[in-house]
């Protein structure tokens, strides 16, 4: 921090189990990537590089490296996991791990069928080489999963090796935990967490209405996900209470 005050919340130092910063770049340039790190590395916990951009993203391999030497794990998002699965390409996703040094890896089935014991038994392949989120959630917003199958899959891949699980919202967040206004679907959020620690946990809330719902009901250190890169220091804010929409919430 550049001045004191007091009474700020806590906020555990990097690397963290809890209070995390999961950023979504869906194809920043290699200067955006440099500027982005030299502004919010210290807030950022992971990068995931959103959906199947990184297929296509100019000098992919150079940005990764950046975001490796700067601190910040990165991973390829969950849907080019499932488009290599669908294609009987799992080997050659893994070889891919293996050639960009990837420490994370995300397993989902957000927009493929698998059984939930099949994408158990991916994350227990995977998890023999990497750290392992997993995402729970359909990106149908007309695919409504009642709470206690969250919570079953939450409870099984956590069981299979998972560091984390992922509640899907994609990055618009009018999906999953969220109905399609972008309001939280709070009843569910409360049922899970009787069942699911807290700190198992990875939110994604991309809008800041989102953010300020979790900070204000389960602290400055609750995790969050698929954030904008511009909106990292803002949401650091938001979980320091040193924002007008968070101002009362630590005094």
């Amino acid at each position: 921090m550049n001045f004191e005050i007091s009474n700020l919340p806590n906020r555990a130092k990097k690397p963290r189990e809890s209070g995390l910063t999961m950023v979504m770049d869906k194809g920043l340039s290699l200067r955006e990537a440099e500027d982005f790190i030299d502004v919010a590395a210290e807030f950022t916990d992971l990068v995931k590089l959103g959906f199947g951009t990184s297929i296509i993203t100019p000098r992919v391999g150079e940005k990764i490296k950046l975001y490796q030497d700067a601190g910040i794990p990165v991973y390829f998002g969950g849907t080019l996991f499932e488009a290599f699965v669908i294609r009987n390409q799992f080997d050659d996703y893994l070889r891919l791990l293996e050639k960009y040094k990837l420490t994370h890896a995300e397993v989902s089935d957000g927009s493929i069928e698998i059984s939930e014991d099949e994408k158990c038994e991916y994350i227990r392949k995977v998890a023999k080489y990497v750290t392992v989120l997993s995402e729970v959630g359909s990106k149908d917003a007309e695919k409504i999963i009642p709470p206690y199958k969250w919570i079953k899959m939450m409870e099984s891949e956590i069981e299979a090796g998972v560091w984390k699980v992922i509640a899907e919202a994609r990055e618009s967040g009018n999906v999953g935990i969220f109905r399609g206004t972008g309001e939280v679907r709070s009843g569910l959020v409360e049922e899970i967490l009787t069942k699911i620690p807290q700190e198992k946990i990875l939110w994604e809330a991309p809008q800041k209405s989102q953010q300020v719902w979790f900070i204000k009901l389960y602290g400055a250190n609750v995790s969050l996900g698929n954030i904008a890169p511009n909106e990292v220091i803002p949401l650091e804010t938001l979980r320091l209470g040193l924002r007008g929409d968070s101002f009362d919430f630590f005094l």
